[in-house]
């Protein structure tokens, strides 16, 4: 007796004599039946009559639901429609826009979603793919996975925002900025801030006036937003009013249009300032005649000559305002002669002796100007710097009559001077600009055309100075969004197009070559460009590349134009 028979016995000895069946002989008497479609052997205690190859052949779970629809879309706002009502920003193949489809699906609820992603479409085709992958119970106890693909067809149509913002007085608030100064490189700054925050993105409309900027809103918490904004990034006081424009007398509910006066505190930055004695004494014991060196949501006031600083905050000025002795305009360029460390710092600060000239006094005269200035970690012998000369100054002001006039410095320094670009030197980097509409009324009867293009040329030249100083100061350059020019990358190929416009932003003109093979920059960029020129511009401060950002919407700029 070999050794698989003596085991046998003990195992059924052990069952109770029983003993149990091979696996073959279980296979066996397993009850199958055929396919009744292509034959295969299946298990007939299913209770099915077809394997399941057959069953997702001949049943399709997805009858009922549709296999196309529509989707509403704003060319304007770029925002999809939710119905009933509600309008939301979706952008292409993103998870909101995903969901936005499922739910224009009818019969879905049927059916138990497995997966769901984005099948790629020509973006112009106005079509959306979607595939579907769901399940279902065919028969008793019979689950069934099927993929399928549902188009969407994108229709162009128009948000009821953005057909108000289309028609005439449909603001319900409105928020004017204004700033008492003769310049306008304040909203010029303002501007980049609020297109990098994207803060004028519920704005219906923007209008440009002599003295600042409107901007309109449908709703009054939107511009309750903008002065949030505000508030934040500039030195400002709000004064609010509202207007009853009809009133139902059954449930007595009325409506109002709000109007938000937001005026910002008129001093610059570089302005010469002379503080009050007790605003002086509440900063510290300050010295009255201080330089404005920054703005933010309060002035940053500094002594340039004994580097003692203060921050003054709104609320202190709007107590007792006052007006600043002169601004930038009115500065006076001199050559530093010698300058001399006295070993004082403050930061980046760094007080110096300096011995200058006026640049007009070169040759003339050898009329020199012992000064202490703030600004001996940047000047050498030999640079040219400007500053205010207050020896031959008048100044209308009353505060400036209180002063000493002994102890009253002949120059104040204030910053260097460069060497400004030529004219067929252009930038590498470009701004954006929003989209704003001048209000022609108010100046068409007090202007004449001579005076419309004066007022043109003077706010070309505060831009010009307001990017000169962006080039001066990287601390200024870190606040806003600087973009790189078409031909930054490769100066040899300059793309000819037209001028672009997308919403709330206007673009410049972008280089157009001319028959020469010459290409002219937008202002933004500068002047002509000519490739045959290799002059530098000397010490003239540049932004590197590392500083700018891609223009990510150029392509979608352009295609938004040819599609006009």
């Amino acid at each position: 007796m070999d050794y698989q028979s003596v085991f046998g016995a003990t195992a059924a000895a052990i069952n109770g004599g029983a003993t149990p069946l091979s696996s073959t002989a279980q296979e066996h008497t397993m009850a199958t039946v055929l396919c009744c479609n292509c034959g295969v052997p299946i298990d007939g205690t299913s209770g099915l009559s077809m394997c399941y190859d057959c069953i997702k052949l001949s049943v399709d779970i997805t009858d009922g639901i549709q296999k196309e629809s529509t989707l509403s879309f704003c060319r304007n706002c770029e925002r999809f429609l939710r119905p009933p009502s509600q309008w939301v920003a979706a952008a292409l193949e993103s998870r909101e826009l995903l969901a936005l489809c499922l739910k224009r699906l009818k019969g879905l609820q049927k059916v138990r979603l497995i997966d769901a992603s984005f099948i790629w479409t020509e973006p112009h085709s106005r079509r959306i793919k979607v595939k579907l992958t769901v399940q279902s119970e065919a028969f008793n106890n019979t689950i069934v996975q099927q993929s399928f693909e549902v188009e969407y067809i994108v229709i162009a149509t128009q948000c009821p925002d953005c057909a108000k913002s289309f028609t005439v007085n449909t603001w319900r608030a409105t928020v004017q900025i204004r700033q008492k100064v003769p310049h306008k490189r304040t909203f010029f700054y303002l501007e980049q801030l609020i297109l990098k925050h994207n803060a004028h993105r519920d704005t219906i409309s923007i209008l440009e006036s002599k003295d600042g900027l409107d901007f309109f809103y449908s709703q009054k918490n939107h511009a309750v937003k903008m002065i949030d904004f505000l508030s934040g990034v500039a030195p400002i006081r709000t004064k609010k009013s509202e207007e009853l424009i009809s009133m139902d007398t059954h449930t007595a509910v009325r409506s109002y249009k709000f109007t938000f006066s937001v005026e910002i505190i008129p001093i610059c930055k570089d302005d010469l300032v002379c503080l009050p004695k007790k605003v002086a004494r509440a900063a510290g014991n300050i010295s009255q005649l201080v330089l404005c060196s920054r703005i933010g949501n309060t002035i940053h006031l500094l002594d340039p000559f004994s580097l003692d600083s203060t921050d003054l905050q709104p609320s202190v000025y709007w107590r007792q305002p006052f007006t600043s002795l002169t601004n930038s305009s009115n500065l006076t360029e001199f050559v530093v002669l010698d300058i001399e460390l006295t070993g004082a710092e403050k930061g980046r600060i760094a007080m110096a002796d300096a011995t200058v000239a006026r640049s007009a006094d070169m040759g003339r005269n050898d009329t020199t100007y012992y000064v202490r200035t703030h600004l001996g970690g940047i000047l050498h012998p030999g640079d040219t710097v400007l500053g205010y000369f207050l020896s031959n100054a008048n100044f209308n002001h009353d505060l400036w009559d209180t002063l000493d006039q002994r102890n009253i410095a002949d120059v104040v320094l204030v910053k260097k001077s460069y060497a400004r670009r030529k004219k067929n030197k252009g930038r590498n980097w470009r701004l954006r600009r929003m989209a704003k509409e001048y209000n022609e009324m108010e100046d068409s009867a007090a202007m004449s055309t001579k005076q419309r293009q004066m007022e043109a040329d003077r706010i070309e030249r505060d831009y010009e100075l307001f990017l000169q100083e962006l080039e001066e100061d990287p601390e200024l350059r870190s606040t806003i969004n600087l973009y790189k020019a078409p031909n930054s990358q490769n100066p040899e190929r300059v793309r000819p197009t037209r001028p672009t416009k997308m919403e709330g932003i206007e673009e410049g003109e972008e280089p157009v070559a001319d028959a020469d093979g010459d290409a002219a920059m937008e202002m933004d960029e500068g002047e002509e460009v000519d490739d045959d020129d290799d002059e530098s511009d000397g010490s003239a401060p540049d932004v590197g590349l590392d500083e700018l950002l891609d223009e990510i919407d150029e392509l979608t700029l352009e295609d938004a134009y040819q599609s006009e």
